[in-house]
């Protein structure tokens, strides 16, 4: 009962005994992560005197988790109570802060001009109010010829933590914060250029900060990976600012199954603003093209069908991992550039091929044709024709995937050599010169 007395005493008295905080910001910087939230760490010198009941730290991102807050106080400050303050300016909060203080009244004189009249708010309601002046009269006017001089101290106009403290002596000290915010995430977006069988590849980090909160001059660092997350929970604080902290001049860091991005520079990042950093660029590295269509069940279709070939380019030999994001890739012709296709990653770890499908092919097709269905009791039996024409000035290797049920008693007649891929897919690979057509047949049975 006596701890409850005490809280609510300096509670009370808050609004007269106030620590000084400094407005310069030290050693901040700020992890943005996959999952829509920010982890920020900033230090200020904090001023207390021993009748000191609070401390007020402004500028806090609204979007702000305040069951995160991890706050390290000076020794000697004992912290009792934690509110979140928020007061956006309106008229009425104005007129409640200023009822007992003096305010300035705008009169109309006889000559239809303006004179201030020193009074008092003495209340406020809707558009009227009552004031009285220095002769001690007592008026109503409306409210909006109410003149207000400052701001009191009791409205907090920048989201702001308050903490009512006790300080068992005087002191200037450190104070350390850090909180999850939300509304702040990343994207990874990369640029490739290729140029016949080379291809240079350059990353772009985009930064949408909804936060409720402008980060100026700190220093960045990006979480690519998802976290798990339970309901209100937060992000251990301590080993992700160490690794942080530890390697600021390094551009990838690989910690517990995720991977970390330190930008090498400080930024700003502005509120409501999409903000673009380029995080890597790789030159010179081989690229293979591949030409692939997947084909139907030669036991389910009747008559003639032509598909189109996709085409794609794998690329290798990269030696950091990437974010998940969307490549566009891009190839010129005469000089004036073409985007070729786009495609989303998924988070790649360090030396893993890369493939991408840049579209369709429009000079090679493949036509598969039902030549003859000798169907039985407990037997499929299908034979199938497939014609591959290419219409380019290169030759081309296409590969053709054909779902089939791979069991023991099915059975594929071909002079052509195949193998199963990607489980159930019988694949052809055929090279194709320049201008010509090339065909086969293929028999299939297998068990009903």
């Amino acid at each position: 009962m006596k701890k409850l007395v005490l809280s609510l005493s300096l509670l009370c008295s808050s609004l007269l005994l106030s620590s000084t905080l400094s407005s310069k910001v030290k050693n901040n910087s700020l992890v943005v992560y996959n999952s829509n939230i920010g982890l920020v760490h900033e230090e200020r010198n904090v001023k207390v005197s021993k009748d000191d009941t609070f401390i007020t730290y402004e500028g806090v991102a609204s979007s702000i988790n305040t069951d995160s807050v991890n706050i390290e106080l000076p020794k000697g400050i004992t912290l009792y109570s934690q509110q979140y303050r928020f007061d956006k300016l309106t008229k009425e909060k104005l007129l409640d802060a200023h009822i007992g203080k003096n305010i300035s009244l705008r009169a109309t004189s006889k000559k239809n001009t303006y004179e201030i009249i020193p009074a008092t708010l003495l209340a406020s309601e809707g558009a009227t109010a009552i004031v009285q002046t220095k002769a001690k009269e007592i008026l109503t006017v409306a409210s909006s010829d109410i003149l207000f001089q400052t701001i009191p101290t009791e409205l907090i106009t920048k989201p702001s933590l308050v903490w009512n403290i006790q300080a068992k002596k005087s002191m200037d000290a450190e104070l350390k914060l850090d909180y999850l915010i939300n509304n702040i995430s990343f994207e990874s977006d990369y640029i490739l250029n290729i140029n016949k069988d080379s291809g240079s590849l350059s990353g772009w980090i985009t930064i949408n900060n909804r936060s409720g909160k402008k980060f100026e001059n700190t220093k960045l660092s990006l979480l690519a990976g998802d976290i798990h997350r339970e309901q209100n929970a937060a992000v251990l604080y301590t080993k992700t600012m160490a690794v942080m902290e530890s390697a600021p001049d390094v551009a990838h860091r690989a910690y517990e199954g995720y991977h970390f991005y330190t930008i090498p520079f400080k930024v700003t990042l502005a509120n409501n603003e999409k903000t673009q950093l380029k995080f890597m660029q790789k030159e010179n590295f081989k690229i293979q093209r591949e030409y692939s269509v997947t084909l139907n069940n030669p036991l389910y279709f009747a008559g003639e069908i032509k598909s189109d070939v996709d085409q794609f380019i794998e690329l290798s030999g990269f030696d950091s991992p990437l974010p998940k994001g969307v490549i566009r890739t891009y190839s010129k012709l005469n000089a004036q550039s073409i985007l070729l296709g786009e495609n989303r990653i998924e988070h790649t770890p360090k030396n893993t091929p890369i493939k991408l499908n840049i579209g369709k092919n429009f000079d090679v097709k493949v036509v598969q044709t039902l030549l003859a269905r000798n169907d039985t009791k407990n037997r499929y039996k299908a034979e199938i024709h497939y014609s591959i024409s290419n219409n380019s000035e290169t030759t081309k290797k296409i590969e053709l995937l054909i779902p089939f049920n791979q069991q023991r008693d099915s059975d594929i007649d071909s002079k052509l050599p195949y193998r199963f891929t990607k489980g159930n897919f019988v694949t052809f690979s055929i090279e194709v010169p320049a201008q010509t057509d090339k065909s086969f047949k293929v028999k299939y049975e297998s068990k009903r």
